[in-house]
């Protein structure tokens, strides 16, 4: 087990990861991005594809939990009535949504050309946060093909911090973005992925908490004794927004993914976040253990579910991958400098030796 001390990102929890320690972990899953980088403009797009194939006639289960309602995506109220996915999961910044969501529109179009005629409409999922800080939203510089190209780069090995969706983020009042991790959960003796991507754009700095201990604390009484002198200060709302994401491989019905999707929140706040009132929190869990027919003439999968009793290790590895991905996105950020020279600063330009930080401090 790696210690909190090695590697790029400090270590979160006690549970084993997959190979990737990313939400692709979840055989099938894959992410993309493109990335707007010029000038004010600083945002992108994101997406997720839960499988290689169509969605719309191969859905996946999925669950949410809104736990604080402060936002604008797309798509939700279907999905908690429904309980399945049936376009890939797209993020982006609040402007952004419009144009992601005629996208996704098209692209089910182009693949089922009776969608809305014969064929049911589609439910276009676009999950934002607010990025204005960073950059130049009302220009509105995401457009449909922006999307296409994040499509289009979906792999199993993808960047983290200030890239696509996540380039004009910020959190704790530092550079945040794309983070993503994944655990492993043992029940009954058999392993399961649970993988975790989050778009993280939410916090105060004093509230900061990685592994336990009060890192943002000790990182505000540098600032206070002039370390960074010049550097703006954290702002002292926790607002912002957080997307969080959980699959998983388990086998488990909607129902039983929106409860999955609720532990999502217990990493979050151990971060050090109460979500609060500005803050757009949404959580979605998927499972790719199995897929919905759009049609009828199809037979509905017999897949055999877990017991309610057996779901306490997934709910552990939620969490903890959750937990985990938001402090990846922060220690794999960059530096950011966007519209009317706003900047966000990195974690490890502020305090290059957090290692030993955090390694003396005593829980």
């Amino acid at each position: 087990m790696q210690s909190i001390n090695e590697g790029s990102v400090p270590r979160i929890g006690t549970l084993p990861s997959g190979r990737r320690d990313s939400i692709c972990d979840v055989d099938g899953v894959t992410v993309g991005h493109c990335t707007l980088d010029h000038d004010s403009v600083q945002t992108g797009v994101t997406v997720i594809r839960p499988h290689g194939g169509d969605p719309y006639r191969d859905k996946v289960p999925a669950g949410l939990t809104v736990l604080n309602g402060f936002g604008k995506s797309t798509g939700l109220m279907q999905v908690q009535e429904l309980g399945v996915l049936e376009t890939p999961i797209a993020l982006t910044g609040t402007f952004g949504v419009g144009a992601v969501f005629n996208a996704q529109v098209l692209q089910a179009i182009q693949a089922n050309p009776e969608v809305g005629r014969e064929l049911a409409t589609v439910n276009p999922l676009v999950f934002e946060c607010n990025d204005g800080y960073l950059n130049d939203m009302q220009s509105l510089p995401v457009a449909e093909a922006h999307y296409l190209r994040a499509y289009d780069a979906a792999g199993p090995d993808f960047a983290q911090g200030a890239v696509g969706a996540g380039r004009g983020m910020s959190s704790f009042g530092l550079k945040g973005g794309i983070g993503s991790a994944s655990r492993v959960a043992t029940v009954s003796a058999r392993h399961y992925q649970v993988g975790a991507l989050v778009l993280s754009n939410f916090g105060k700095l004093p509230a900061l908490t990685v592994a336990g201990r009060p890192f943002g604390r000790l990182l505000s009484e540098r600032l206070d004794r002039g370390v960074a002198v010049g550097r703006r200060r954290a702002d002292q709302v926790d607002k912002g927004s957080v997307i969080l994401l959980v699959a998983t491989d388990a086998p488990l019905d909607a129902r039983q993914l929106r409860r999955l999707s609720l532990r999502a929140g217990a990493g979050l706040a151990r971060t050090g976040s109460n979500f609060g009132h500005g803050s757009g929190d949404i959580a979605l869990a998927f499972s790719t253990a199995y897929t919905v027919p759009h049609l009828a003439e199809r037979s509905m999968p017999a897949v055999p579910m877990l017991h309610e009793s057996r779901l306490d290790p997934l709910f552990d590895a939620a969490a903890e991958a959750v937990e985990q991905s938001i402090i990846a996105a922060l220690w794999r950020a960059e530096m950011v400098l966007g519209r009317d020279n706003h900047v966000r600063l990195a974690v490890r330009e502020l305090i290059p030796e957090w290692r030993d930080w955090l390694a003396r401090t005593v829980l």
